[in-house]
């Protein structure tokens, strides 16, 4: 049967200061505090760079939860980490069209060039390499995501290159969306933190052609790469 778990550490003095200021702040914009949680998760998340026992039962403390509340939802989203993870989640999109369009490819390459599995990590704790479901940029296939910034169009060569970019340090710069972070980073502003780096609050990206030729079509318009409704003039024009 072996012995009863202990009681998770509590972080060091000064840490968690540092913690409790911030979850205030977050605790503070709902109207009921425990609303807080999964920005509080995003928080512990920044500080430790998954969700450690000792942080659910932060969160637990600050919320007045019990860590079993905590973990209930801690192992039920997938963008809470179970286990100490890479500088960098690198995701690759495996769902219908981008697996057409070459994300098994992809996804395969990437595994055998780092020599990990889904969810594993590099030996150099730089590159934690899943596959993920559709992340809504069809129109981009095959899509990357690198802590949750899009890199578009990819190949398995390109992928291949980006993977040893952010092994080597070396910039690297998303398709679209804000400059590229890391993963503590990017939990930090999830938890609702602003992004303090020049620029990035201005950076964002834009639907693709397709998308968007969708959205036409969708108003009723039509034109260069868009399909005429079921019913309209193409139709007529196919009766004659």
């Amino acid at each position: 049967m072996g012995l009863p778990e202990m009681p998770a550490p509590d972080y060091p003095a000064e840490v968690r200061r540092r913690l409790e200021a911030d979850a205030r702040e977050v605790i503070a914009r709902y109207p009921d505090s425990r609303s807080a949680l999964l920005p509080l998760l995003h928080l512990v998340q920044s500080e430790d760079g998954y969700v450690t026992r000792t942080g659910q039962r932060f969160c637990a403390e600050m919320l007045e939860l019990t860590t079993a509340e905590v973990n209930a939802v801690a192992t039920f989203y997938s963008m809470y980490r179970r286990k100490p993870s890479g500088d960098y989640q690198v995701g690759v999109c495996t769902n219908t069209l981008c697996a057409v369009m070459g994300g098994d490819a992809i996804y395969t390459t990437l595994r055998e060039h780092l020599g990990v599995g889904d969810g594993e990590t590099t030996e150099d704790g730089k590159v934690t390499l899943e596959h993920i479901e559709c992340n809504a940029a069809c129109d981009f296939a095959p899509v990357v995501m690198v802590n949750w910034e899009f890199f578009d169009n990819q190949t398995p060569e390109s992928a291949r290159a980006l993977v040893d970019d952010l092994r080597a340090g070396r910039e690297v710069a998303p398709t679209r969306g804000a400059p590229l972070c890391t993963f503590k980073e990017t939990a930090r502003v999830l938890a609702g933190f602003p992004d303090e780096r020049e620029g990035a609050a201005d950076a964002s990206g834009s639907a693709g052609p397709a998308s968007l030729a969708g959205l036409r079509l969708a108003k009723g318009e039509s034109g260069p790469g868009v399909v005429a409704p079921r019913g309209g003039a193409a139709d007529e024009e196919g009766k004659g």
